[in-house]
């Protein structure tokens, strides 16, 4: 054991999150520590991303606070991974010579290895490779959660939406065997998580590599078939690849949560074939009538672009009447930004800031007020939280704890002895804001577990990497022996 800290800081979206867990499993498995909270770290990882605004300026500002620390503390570290670290490579050190390392998203397993050289070499190392040398999920992790757990199933995206740069950084898609998939889930099962999230850039192409139609709705039923699971989510589908035998995998297995987050991003056809999207307008409700039909109390959730090059008022006015058809409980909406080597970037008819901003208003305050009057409607009936920790910024002053209901949505409810993150609760809704609800009475139930008895031990679940050539989907889940992590060559 080297006796070394590490902290590593996550920007951007879920596979960061799920990669960062990664990391911190690599750097314990060679001998790191977990730094303290308050303390300085010895080697400190910022985990990138380049999809989000000013994801470039975020970066080299948080460097430049770094640089101080780093000379008051001899022997520190500083390493750069993730999406920016694959597209700026070698120019991150250019700009922050005090950075030691720099690692791309094809080659998490090599950080350990490249702090190491960098520390004999006295220089830094860059690494940077143009495809997956091993599967993120056969690499150690530390979970962060005692009750919930991501599990990738998917790497990459095939798809060449106009906007967006993640396959140019995170390559093509490369699918996980199933096997491999219940097998880590499992993992995580028999650690007392109660809840998984399937993660992949596009979950519903899952199956493409291995040429098996169906592929995602028979793993949404073979990982409800794992006992003392009790969610399963997923993110994030694709409207073109959507198709009915998930709704029903959904529908017909119990522990598959009744949420769905079906990316949107413009409803206007003309802007769609421009994203180069592959579904319309029609398609797309069409997808949400029929989830609804099979599921009426789902959740549904959405991304949104506004100002996309060329966007008319017309084009944004058909935006907003898809979001009044299809009401989601919620939107993540965006400002459209270029990213320098998408082709979108280069397109004609890029709008004016302030026009782009007042759309923005428009579509916030539309969907604020639908998402209010979604939640209105929950007030008086019962809800089952899984009890979360660091969900409500202001629950300790007000006597409350926050979990998350099935559908996914945020309670914030009184607080009760003995009740610990990772437990599940049952109480009734009694007030509703547009992006929470309230549950201020009596709790109706409260069952303690396994996951919150790690919480209240601050135990997290580790899981070590998962062999290779697992059983497929379709026959129950058989989980070897513990095998040691694979280390990458």
């Amino acid at each position: 054991m080297n006796g070394k800290t590490y902290l590593v800081r996550t920007y951007g979206c879920q596979m960061n999150v799920h990669d960062s867990e990664r990391l911190s499993g690599l750097l314990e498995s060679a001998g790191y520590i977990a730094a303290p909270d308050g303390t300085d770290a010895d080697v400190v990882v910022l985990n990138t991303c380049a999809v989000r605004e000013n994801a470039d300026n975020r970066l080299y500002g948080n460097l430049g606070h770094l640089r101080p620390v780093k000379d008051a503390h001899p022997g520190m570290q500083i390493a750069v991974g993730g999406c920016l670290a694959q597209k700026d490579r070698g120019e991150i050190v250019k700009r922050a010579p005090w950075v030691d390392v720099v690692f791309g998203t094809h080659n998490v397993g090599s950080l350990p290895v490249l702090l190491e050289r960098a520390r004999h070499n006295a220089e830094a190392q860059v690494e940077i490779v143009e495809s997956l040398e091993v599967f993120p999920s056969t690499l150690p992790a530390k979970r962060d959660s005692a009750h919930s757990g991501w599990v990738s199933i998917s790497v990459g995206c095939n798809n060449t939406c106009t906007f967006c740069i993640v396959p140019a950084l995170r390559g093509k898609e490369k699918d996980r065997r199933p096997g491999e998939i219940l097998a880590e889930v499992q993992a995580l099962v028999d650690q007392g998580v109660l809840e998984v999230t399937l993660l992949g850039q596009n979950v519903n192409a899952y199956g493409v590599e291995f040429r098996e139609r169906g592929a995602f709705a028979d793993l949404l039923r073979a990982t409800g078939r794992i006992e003392g699971l009790e969610r399963v989510r997923f993110t994030s589908p694709h409207p073109r690849e959507f198709t009915d035998d998930v709704i029903a995998a959904m529908a017909e297995t119990p522990v598959v949560c009744h949420q769905l987050h079906m990316p949107l991003q413009s409803g206007s056809d003309d802007v769609l074939r421009r994203m180069r999207r592959g579904y319309r307008q029609d398609r797309y409700l069409g997808i949400i009538d029929r989830v609804r039909a099979a599921m009426p109390d789902a959740a549904i959730t959405t991304d949104i672009i506004v100002g996309f090059p060329g966007e008319t008022e017309a084009d944004f006015s058909q935006t907003l009447d898809v979001v009044r058809q299809a009401r989601f409980s919620s939107a993540f909406t965006f400002q459209y930004s270029k990213r320098p080597g998408t082709p979108a970037a280069e397109m004609d008819g890029q709008l004016p800031k302030e026009v782009v901003q007042e759309r923005y208003l428009r579509l916030t305050a539309l969907q604020e007020e639908i998402s209010w009057a979604e939640n209105r409607a929950l007030v008086g009936r019962p809800v089952e939280l899984l009890v979360a920790a660091g969900e409500g910024s202001k629950d300790a002053a007000r006597g409350r704890l926050s979990g998350r209901a099935r559908d996914g949505r945020l309670v914030h409810f009184t607080a009760a002895d003995g009740v610990r993150a990772g437990d599940v609760v049952e109480t009734v809704v009694t007030a509703a804001k547009p992006h929470f609800l309230v549950a201020d009475g009596a709790l109706v139930s409260h069952r303690r577990t396994r996951a919150g008895d790690a919480s209240e031990a601050g135990t997290r679940p580790t899981t070590p990497g998962v062999l290779l050539g697992m059983p497929q989907i379709g026959k129950p889940p058989v989980v070897p022996d513990p095998a040691p992590a694979c280390a990458p060559a």
